[in-house]
C-alpha cells in the first residue's frame, strides 16, 4: 500500500478528502520529501518553512539541511557554523513549533551539528529558548566564555533558575517544614513550649464533659531547639559531564534548603577535586557558575570531605547525587558510607536528579550501596521534597518503582 493509499484509510475506515489530505501532509513532513517518500504531496509556503526548519537538523545527510537563505522549499546546504543562519533558524522554529518542541530541536541542533561554540556569542544567547539543558551546556563552556558573553549567559541561566524556583520552592519548603516539625515534636515540653493544638487533639479521648475540659495525659510540644538549627543537610554533587541537569536542579534545591532557618545546608561539588560552594548558596546562579562540568570522578574524596564537616551525625542527612562511576577507591568509598551510617547519619544516594528518565549508572556500586542499607535510585525534581522529608524523619525512603 502506498503512503497515499494509507492516508485514505484509517483502521479500515475510509477518510474524507480533507482528512486524507491532512494525513498525507503529515506523512510528507515526517518523511522529508524527495521521490522516495511516496507521497507526491506538495507543501504550501508555511509547511515548506516548517519542513526546512526540520531538515536543518534531521536531514538525511547528517543534519545538513536548508542554508542561510532562511527556511523555505528547495533550500539546501547547512546551518554550518554561521551565527546569522542559526539565528534565523531559531526564529523560524519559534514560529512553527511550541516552546517545548523548540527546546528539543535546539538541544538536538547543538548535539548533532556541534554548535556549542556559537553559544559563546551574545546574539546567539539572546535568540535561544532557555531551558535546563541549555544551562548545562553553558556551564560546560563556562571557562571558555569571553567576558562579552558572560553577562548574557548569566541572564539566561538566571531566567531558568527563576522558573525552577517558582515551580519547586513553595512545595519543598512546605513539605520539609512539616517533616521538621514532626521531627522536633517532644512529649515532655516546658510549659511555654507546649503545642496546645496538638496536645488537645491527642487527648480528646480524655475529655470530661462534666467539667468541660480535657485532661492532658500526654503533652506535645516543640523543644527550644526548634528556634535554632535542628537538622544538617549536605548535598554532595557529582559534576561530571553526564550529570549536567542534576547539577542545575541540585543547585536550585540547595538554595531553597539554605533559605530555611531550621536547616543548616552545605553544598559540595566534585570531580577529581572537591569544591565547597556553601558560601554561594544565597544565589544559585553563583553556585552554578562555580561548578565546572566534565572531568573525572572521585566519590571517595568527596565523601571524605563531607564526613569531615559532620558535627552532629544523628541530625545529619547526606545526599550523594552521582551516577556512581567511581574513579577513586571503591572499597574506601563503601567503608566511608558504612561508617557514616553507623554514626547515625542518614545517607541518600540519587543516581540523577532530573526529568530525563532512567539514567546510566554503575550497577555494581549501586548494588553495593543497597547492601549497606543505602538504596540508590533516580529522582525527579518533583519527588525530591518527599525523599528529603522521609530522610529527615528517619522513615523509609519513597523509592520510585
Amino acid at each position: 500500500m502506498t503512503v497515499r493509499e494509507e492516508a485514505a484509510e484509517s483502521g479500515g475506515a475510509q477518510l474524507t478528502g480533507v482528512e486524507a489530505d491532512e494525513r498525507l501532509r503529515r506523512w510528507r513532513l515526517v518523511l522529508g520529501g524527495g521521490a522516495a517518500d511516496g507521497t507526491g504531496c506538495a507543501l504550501g509556503a508555511a509547511d515548506s518553512g516548517m519542513d526546512g526548519a526540520l531538515e536543518a537538523v534531521y536531514g538525511g545527510s547528517g543534519g545538513s539541511g536548508p542554508a542561510g537563505g532562511g527556511t523555505g522549499a528547495g533550500t539546501s546546504g547547512g546551518l554550518g557554523a554561521s551565527a546569522p543562519r542559526i539565528s534565523r533558524w531559531l526564529g523560524d522554529i519559534r514560529t512553527y513549533f511550541p516552546s517545548s518542541v523548540v527546546q528539543v530541536m535546539q538541544r538536538d541542533a547543538i548535539d548533532r551539528l556541534g554548535l556549542s561554540a556559537l553559544l559563546l556569542e551574545p546574539e546567539m544567547l539572546e535568540a535561544i529558548e532557555p531551558d535546563v539543558h541549555l544551562v548545562g551546556t553553558l556551564l560546560s563552556l563556562n571557562k571558555a566564555m569571553p567576558e562579552t558573553s558572560r553577562e548574557t549567559a548569566r541572564a539566561v541561566v538566571r531566567k531558568v533558575v527563576a522558573e525552577l524556583e517558582k515551580r519547586l520552592a513553595a512545595r519543598t519548603r512546605s513539605t520539609l517544614t512539616g517533616a521538621l516539625d514532626r521531627s522536633a515534636k517532644i512529649n515532655r515540653p516546658r510549659h511555654r513550649d507546649i503545642d496546645w493544638n496538638r496536645t488537645i487533639r491527642a487527648n480528646l479521648k480524655n475529655y470530661l464533659p462534666e467539667y468541660g475540659t480535657v485532661v492532658p495525659e500526654r503533652l506535645i510540644g516543640y523543644g527550644r531547639a526548634a528556634q535554632s538549627v535542628k537538622k544538617e543537610v549536605i548535598l554532595c554533587i557529582d559534576q561530571s559531564g553526564s550529570m549536567a541537569s542534576s547539577v542545575v536542579y541540585a543547585s536550585v534545591f540547595g538554595a531553597v534548603l539554605a533559605s530555611m532557618r531550621t536547616l543548616d545546608t552545605r553544598l559540595v561539588v566534585f570531580d577529581t577535586s572537591v569544591v565547597d560552594l556553601t558560601e554561594a548558596l544565597d544565589d544559585p546562579v553563583d553556585v552554578l557558575f562555580g561548578t565546572q562540568l566534565g572531568g573525572g570522578t572521585d566519590i571517595n574524596r568527596a565523601l571524605a570531605y563531607c564526613q569531615s564537616r559532620i558535627s552532629r551525625p544523628a541530625e545529619t542527612v547526606v545526599v550523594l547525587i552521582s551516577d556512581l562511576y567511581e574513579g577513586g577507591i571503591r572499597q574506601e568509598m563503601l567503608k566511608r558510607v558504612a561508617a557514616m551510617q553507623a554514626s547515625g547519619v542518614r545517607f541518600v544516594t540519587l543516581l540523577a536528579l532530573s526529568d530525563e528518565g532512567a539514567p546510566s549508572y554503575d550497577r555494581d556500586h549501586a548494588a553495593a550501596l543497597a547492601a549497606l542499607g543505602a538504596p540508590a535510585f533516580a529522582c525527579t525534581p518533583d519527588h525530591f521534597p518527599e525523599v528529603m522529608a522521609a530522610a529527615i524523619e528517619k522513615r523509609p525512603l519513597p523509592v520510585p518503582e
